[in-house]
């Protein structure tokens, strides 16, 4: 009789105040228990360490958020026996904007012409003689957050008014493309295989395709130049799962990345194949492997979300042919869902420092703090203690790690208003004061 094959230890990457992507019914089926370790900001390294040796985890699955990137490189540096689903090197772009430009040079894929500095004088040179309108990002973070840190500005005036207001550092604005009907592309890939893709397009009388801000969206006619881009994308990754936004020039028709992670939002069932497709991985092929026939988006697409939710645990078995004319049926395209390769340091690109410390940075890039002449607003903050990291980090100017610190104030000392936040955190008054002004109850 056959040994039983011994599969490894899984458990489940969870971040306090992050939402989580997995879930233990994406893995369905799994024989074995799934142990769930949480990291929980602010000087937790050495427990999380500990938790997991002490659990004998050998592969932890999970996305790391953008403030954590760098705490959980030296983790992972400590569980050299530990492999994570994605590798830390496959989450890089995760990180910022800077990020994804950075992999799209080293591996020479495509994407929209990108200036990225801390030097005043040299982004000055670039907005007086650049081709507009450019797109200017905060570069932080795999999510624009519904697109409240993406700015077009169409001449040099509106450029340096835009960073004397917002402070962004550094300079990231790139070559705004001219985009076929409008819209953008979302790619999301299992294995290097284009699982679903759908067209974004912006609302009326807006230029950003983020479907919170009113786009729109459409299943129907996604180019096969972006799907091969994606795949692309994702193999000079060596993401087990990925995501792209790919934006297509209208006059030459070229595709171009302009956002790439292995963070992304995903339907359920989405999560369901890509914990079908890891199983498969980790017990080397004694799991199926999702079977996804390209372009079956478009008709999934169609079916009510009532009707998707019921069918949760979606499979697709490959088809073989019972006639000789069902020849003519099978899938369109040839891009076939394949095991990724192995990520080493090597992979990720070096990253831009800033030239000098950050209390020296240029002047136009730093800004000028204003003298407040009236007290903070009393807006409410929040009433209940249910709001999301994701939520906190829409407010203007905000960085992670300080929503972090917010979310645990008004869950253990009860803050409820913008006021109350000046005594216990260390941000400037004029932020504090932004965020009052910028939030929306």
């Amino acid at each position: 009789m056959p040994k039983k094959q011994k599969l490894p230890k899984l458990g489940f990457l969870y971040l306090d105040y992050v939402m989580r992507f997995f879930d233990y019914s994406n893995f369905k089926g799994w024989p074995d228990k799934i142990e769930a370790v949480t990291y929980h900001w602010k000087n937790d390294k050495t427990r999380f360490i500990n938790e997991v040796k002490k659990k004998n985890i050998d592969v932890l699955v999970g996305n790391i958020p953008a403030t954590a990137y760098e705490t959980f490189k030296e983790i992972a540096a400590e569980l050299p026996h530990v492999r994570f689903v994605p590798s830390i090197e496959s989450q890089f772009c995760n990180k910022s904007k800077e990020n994804v430009t950075l992999f799209c040079e080293k591996y020479n894929v495509a994407a929209p012409k990108t200036l990225i500095t801390y030097d005043d004088k040299e982004a000055d040179e670039h907005f007086k003689n650049c081709h507009y309108p450019q797109i200017v990002k905060r570069s932080y973070g795999a999510s624009n957050y519904g697109g409240y840190f993406v700015h077009k500005v169409d001449n040099y005036k509106e450029a340096t008014q835009l960073f004397a207001e917002k402070k962004y550092k550094p300079v990231y604005t790139q070559d705004a493309i001219p985009l076929k009907d409008s819209g953008d592309i979302r790619v999301m890939l299992i294995g290097h295989k284009p699982v679903c893709a759908f067209w974004r397009y912006s609302g009326a009388g807006e230029w950003i395709t983020n479907t919170s801000q009113g786009g729109d969206m459409s299943y129907e006619n996604v180019p096969m130049a972006a799907l091969e881009l994606a795949v692309q994308a994702s193999k000079a990754a060596k993401a087990e799962y990925w995501a792209c936004d790919i934006g297509i020039d209208e006059n030459t028709q070229k595709a171009y990345i302009i956002e790439c992670a292995t963070a992304f939002a995903a339907f359920p069932y989405i999560r369901d194949w890509i914990g079908q497709y890891v199983m498969w991985d980790l017990s080397g092929g004694k799991f199926r492997l999702p079977h996804v026939p390209l372009f079956s988006w478009e008709e999934l697409g169609k079916m009510d979300p009532s009707v998707l939710r019921t069918l949760r645990h979606l499979y697709f078995a490959k088809y073989e042919p019972s006639v000789d004319g069902t020849y003519w049926l099978e899938d369109k395209g040839n891009i076939d869902m394949e095991l990724t390769d192995e990520s080493k340091p090597s992979d990720v690109p070096p990253s831009i420092e800033p030239p000098v410390a950050e209390d020296k940075l240029p002047e136009m890039l730093k800004g000028e703090d204003q003298v407040m002449s009236s007290p903070i607003p009393e807006v409410k903050l929040y009433s209940t203690k249910e709001v999301s990291l994701t939520e906190l980090m829409t407010l203007e100017g905000m960085e992670e790690d300080v929503a972090v610190t917010i979310k645990e104030l008004i869950e253990e000392k009860g803050i409820t208003t913008f006021e109350q936040l000046k005594e216990h955190i260390s941000s400037s008054i004029e932020h504090i004061e932004l965020w009052a002004k910028s939030f929306k109850k």
